[in-house]
């Protein structure tokens, strides 16, 4: 496994990182899941993402157990804080109050002391930025979150929480995770230029666009009844006959490369400098080992 360091910051993960989105806590049986990430522990992946929201907690409660076997310095763990996590009007967004309350309840399902990186999740217009910011800057100085990260800033949003963070001496942000794969390329235009003057690193979620980039999906209706695309039906949306013709074309690349189609849409978004980590969802062991070739 090779490591990137993730943006201006001194710490060091592995390109390929290991998710738990749509994959732990519930759509994937324990026993799997569990050996999913001894695997990649295995094989030199030392970045473990997760979020409050994955199933209400229970990924969070999963992947913590696991990771607990392991020396704590060996391993980056990252959580997540935005979606609604309950029914009332202070239950969700980025204020004061939602971000502490639930950097607390990530900290106790995950069973460690602090995370590594701490996600704004999505960006909040209901509150204002320097209170998001203030509080994560907070936790840092606690010694509760070593890094802070966003997920799907647009461009503007990061350019103006750089400013503040400038201006009132905050902790500043380290990574950005927004989507990147072949078919969803728009943080080249604006996100990583800002990122890249900034000291800001990307880890790209979906960068095997939810499977199909796998070539598992064959037709619009052959869809693999134990697929994403089965269950959810935004993954469903996404299987084209003009994104099947693509990904046909594709594999005939990677074929006269000699690799599979999913490490070859890997590699590919490692080229850029400014992504430290692809970050992967697997249910089988035997993905994580295919994805880490990459």
């Amino acid at each position: 496994m090779n490591y990137r360091r993730l943006g201006g910051s001194g710490l060091k993960v592995s390109e390929i990182s290991l998710g738990s989105w749509l994959t732990y806590g519930g759509y994937v049986e324990k026993e799997r899941a569990v050996a999913s990430i001894r695997k990649a522990y295995d094989l030199g992946i030392n970045f473990f993402d997760t979020a409050n929201v994955y199933e209400r907690g229970a990924a969070e409660e999963l992947v913590g157990a696991v990771l607990k076997e392991y020396p704590r310095e060996s391993y980056v763990l990252a959580t997540k804080v935005f979606w609604p996590m309950g029914d009332g009007p202070n239950d969700r967004g980025l204020s004061r109050k939602h971000i502490m309350e639930q950097a607390e309840a990530s900290l106790k399902r995950l069973g460690h002391d602090y995370v590594d990186i701490y996600y704004a999740h999505r960006h909040d217009p209901e509150t204002p930025l320097y209170e998001t910011l203030r509080a994560f800057d907070d936790l840092v100085r606690q010694g509760k979150v070593l890094y802070i990260g966003v997920s799907e800033w647009p461009a503007s949003v990061i350019a103006e929480a750089v400013g503040l963070m400038d201006r009132y001496l905050l902790d500043r942000i380290v990574v950005n995770q927004p989507v990147y794969n072949m078919f969803n390329r728009y943080i080249e235009k604006e996100v990583i230029p800002v990122s890249e003057r900034s000291g800001i690193g990307q880890v790209v979620f979906s960068p095997l666009a939810q499977g199909l980039l796998t070539g598992k999906y064959k037709s619009v209706d052959d869809v693999p009844a134990d697929s994403r695309a089965a269950k959810l039906e935004n993954v469903r949306r996404q299987i084209t006959a003009e994104r099947l013709e693509k990904v046909r074309q594709l594999e005939g690349v990677a074929a006269e490369l000699g690799m599979t189609l999913s490490t070859l849409a890997l590699a590919w978004i490692l080229r850029l400098p400014n992504i430290a980590s692809a970050l992967v969802g697997a249910s089988r062991p035997e993905q994580v080992v295919e994805n880490a070739k990459a």
